[in-house]
């Protein structure tokens, strides 16, 4: 097993760990796709309570009476 040195001033006191490759991407991976539904479910309840305060128009037939809508 090969013994690196890092140099305090470096990790400023902090502990470090080596990780493979590998692994790292996956638990990266893992990370995004955590946010990604942590952002999903943000907007999801920011939509819910749109709807429940009545801040949201439509349904539309025409694509017309939506930008009418949209014009106001």
């Amino acid at each position: 097993m090969a013994v690196i040195t890092i140099p305090k001033k470096i990790t400023q006191g902090e502990e470090l760990i080596v990780v493979s490759r590998q692994d790292w991407e996956e638990l990266l991976k893992l990370a995004k796709n955590k946010v990604s539904q942590i952002e999903t479910e943000k907007g999801l309840q920011q939509a819910l309570k749109e709807i429940e305060e009545g801040e949201i128009i439509g349904p539309f037939n025409k694509s017309r009476d939506l930008i009418k809508s949209l014009e106001k």
